[in-house]
């Protein structure tokens, strides 16, 4: 959605003049309604101020981007204001604010304001954009900046670069399909990346981001067979078939971030190897050569990104239980003592409970493919019960995580060997196998090898760990948060980052709730770090860099820690020290204020079920702290011409 649609003339003021942060959110509501795009505007109005309740909206660079989402409002609308002699909105940076845009979002599914917020947020961080804007002398001059901006910024919406893409016979000589285990951060930075790097070695490229809303921007037929090279970047399974015949070269998500040059290069080479497909729309990515390490890696992942939404969604449906059930705290029935607090927890536990099960099947079904996903959720549904011979019922004991993450390899192998073993079969039978053989076998394989030999120890392991865990001292807690903390910041949404996050989860189902609050803000203070970095340090980085100020604080306080890629990938020795020291503070300093998360995920923005979140928020902040110390001390201020 382009702003220059959103944003009507009557809703423009170049020359604004208020003196405070009230007077300017009156006369900005006043612009938006004039576009009449409000059916209510004392309901709209009192939105914009419940939202800047919760934090100011005055960015930093002398720009805020007040909003509200409220029934109050018939159609998305913009408003805008240019206050040359700025005004006090106290902002993050401190300084006055210049340009306002004010938001306005009908209460619907598609969080339009949120595409509008990033969008603006894009455009705005350029010099030479916010001076232009402020230095318009009519409002079609300022609509106009904006419209030349946008074409720039997103060139796949302007109608002459459609229309030159079609004159141009050869297409896009690379294509690219980028896709990250969670589908949030390092598949569009990955995509961002191959994209600018291709446009400035003078390459036509495409990129589908398979992400957690869906595949976007998805490549055609005629678009593969035109091309000369793909490249996947990718950390799990993405549709292979299609490219059968064509050179493809297969890398890591984070290559396309960090070697996207170096992919490009290889693509344009002619030295790419020539895929060819197993003739399955769910081919693996996997390479001649792969070591088992990566495959196994990537197998994992596939479990973990299937099995992400049931544990966030579930995670935080459950704390929202105790939230609405505090009248009942330190009660039996906590949680599920009121019907509101009772539905919470039901629908919450039972979406949570999934986790097990589908990390175990999605596992399984990255090694054999789909045959082996049902045996693989079998299997974490037995891990979850705990469902064992040797032991009567009421002394079950699940085997957890650790139970569906075994479940999961050996349902995959399983059903490679069941599959070779029935190969033999004569082919008149070969329409029994996915109905009937694949299914009766590969459950009474997992169901002996689940019962027998997994549960029995791995329930025994489970309890030795929560036993462990909740004898723990004071300073062995707060060494404990400094490790998963600092683990956090190593790679960044890479392994040891994912292996502390899915620990911090499987801590929840067994009431550790204090490890998921230090492993959180260990994924949360990176970014803002770097964010506070390069707000109060300008001189020290460049001017690529500093424009991901604004995102880079919306990322951390979103707990999206994948923020930090870009400044680690370009400056490992001086950033991803200061960001695990950091981290690592955060973590320490979580636990020794006995700080506690009920929910998975959600950063700041579930900051209300955090058990003892003022003090959660101090040690963010002071951890925050120590990375843009770290940093600050480790880089140098860049020659003027490089800033």
């Amino acid at each position: 959605m382009k702003i220059v649609d959103l944003l009507r003339k009557e809703s423009i003021n170049l020359n604004g003049e208020v003196h405070s942060k009230k007077e300017t959110i009156d006369q900005m509501v006043d612009l938006m309604a004039a576009g009449g795009n409000i059916a209510d505007v004392d309901a709209y109005r009192e939105g914009v101020y419940k939202r800047e309740e919760e934090g100011t909206t005055g960015i930093g660079e002398g720009i805020a981007i007040p909003h509200a989402k409220t029934d109050a409002v018939k159609a998305p609308g913009l408003a805008a204001m240019a206050v040359k002699e700025g005004v006090d909105y106290d902002s993050l940076d401190g300084e006055p604010v210049h340009l306002i845009f004010l938001i306005a979002a009908p209460n619907t599914e598609d969080n339009v304001h949120l595409e509008v917020l990033s969008r603006l947020s894009m455009l705005l961080m350029d010099d030479g954009f916010r001076e232009n804007l402020m230095s318009a002398g009519t409002k079609e001059e300022f609509l106009g900046y904006i419209d030349a901006a946008e074409k720039e910024k997103f060139p796949e919406e302007s109608k002459e670069q459609k229309e030159n893409d079609k004159e141009d016979k050869k297409g896009y000589r690379i294509l690219a399909v980028t896709a990250c285990p969670t589908g949030i951060a390092h598949t569009y930075m990955s995509a961002e990346s191959l994209e600018n790097k291709a446009q400035e070695m003078g390459y036509t490229i495409k990129v589908e981001t398979n992400g957690s809303g869906g595949d976007k921007n998805v490549l055609t037929a005629d678009e593969i067979a035109g091309c000369d090279c793909i490249i996947i970047a990718a950390d799990k399974d993405v549709k292979m078939a299609r490219f059968d015949g064509k050179p493809v070269i297969i890398t890591k998500v984070a290559n396309g971030i960090s070697k996207a040059e170096e992919l490009i290069t290889e693509a344009m080479s002619g030295k790419a190897p020539i895929y060819h497909s197993k003739g399955t729309d769910e081919a693996s990515v996997s390479q001649d050569g792969e070591g088992l390490g990566r495959k196994i890696y990537k197998s994992l992942m596939n479990g973990v990104s299937h099995m992400l939404p049931f544990v966030i969604g579930g995670g935080i449906l459950i704390a929202l239980s105790f939230l609405v059930d505090s009248a009942n705290a330190g009660a039996a029935d906590f949680g599920s003592g009121t019907p509101l607090a009772l539905f919470f927890h039901t629908v919450g536990n039972t979406a949570f409970g999934m986790m097990f099960p589908i990390l175990a099947g999605y596992i399984a079904m990255a090694i054999a493919d789909r045959p082996a996903l049902m045996p693989g959720i079998v299997g974490g549904l037995l891990a979850k019960a705990g469902t064992s011979v040797s032991l009567p019922e009421d002394q079950w004991v699940s085997s957890g995580f650790f139970g569906a993450l075994i479940a999961g390899f050996v349902a995959g192998c399983l059903m490679v060997l069941i599959k070779k073993l029935l190969d033999k079969l004569p082919k008149s039978l070969e329409g029994t196998k996915p109905v009937l053989l694949y299914p009766f076998l590969g459950i009474l394989a997992m169901g002996a090898i689940m019962i027998f030999l997994v549960n029995p120890p791995v329930g025994a392991f489970n309890t030795w760990l929560n036993d462990m865990l909740a004898g723990m001292g004071e300073s062995s807690k707060i060494l404990l948060g400094a490790v998963l903390g600092g683990m956090m910041s190593i790679d960044f949404g890479g392994p040891f980052n994912k292996a502390a996050y899915v620990f911090g989860t499987a801590a929840i189902a067994s009431g550790q709730i204090d490890i998921m609050a230090a492993v959180m803000i260990g994924g949360m203070t990176p970014p803002i770090g770097i964010a506070l970095a390069t707000t109060f340090f300008k001189k020290r980085f460049t001017k690529s860099e500093k424009q991901t100020t604004v995102t880079n604080y919306i990322m951390g306080l979103s707990f999206i820690t994948e923020g930090a890629i870009p400044f680690a990938a370009s400056d490992p020795l001086r950033i991803i020290p200061p960001c695990v020291a950091g981290s690592a503070v955060a973590g320490a300093l979580s636990m020794a204020f006995g700080c506690g998360s009920r929910a998975p995920h959600g950063g700041i923005f579930v900051i209300g079920i955090v058990e003892n979140a003022p003090m959660f928020l101090l040690a963010l902040a002071i951890g925050a702290g120590v990375t843009m110390a770290g940093i600050i001390l480790l880089k140098k201020p860049l020659p003027v011409e490089k800033q």
